[in-house]
């Protein structure tokens, strides 16, 4: 059995932000640039690439994370890296260099 106190559950947890505002007078939001396809992508791409799961990188949908304006965005735990994307071939990058190469895509980070 593993000390859950010292190990992470995932050694990286990605959250896409899924956000929808609605109005004439919203602001920009996530859920409308794109952010549900980029995330459903990632995950499947992640379980390709077999590293989905406990110890590995864990793919999820969030609420608002309020940096709409840059976005679409998506945030890696644990290094609270941020970043913003056009593509699949951003979250392509991001999965490639981030999530398995262990380096941050300096083009694509906010």
């Amino acid at each position: 059995m593993t000390d859950q106190s010292t190990e992470q559950f995932y050694k990286h947890h990605v959250f896409f932000c899924m956000n929808i505002r609605e109005g004439k007078d919203a602001r920009p939001s996530c859920g409308k640039c794109g952010s549900e396809k980029a995330q459903k992508h990632a995950k499947k791409r992640i379980k390709e690439l077999d590293l989905s799961g406990q110890g590995k990188v864990r793919i999820n949908q969030s609420g608002c994370l309020d940096r709409c304006e840059e976005g679409p965005v998506l945030v890696v735990y644990p290094e609270g890296t941020w970043y913003t994307y056009v593509d699949t071939d951003d979250i392509d990058d991001i999965i490639d260099t981030h999530l398995v190469g262990g380096k941050v895509v300096d083009r694509l980070k906010i």
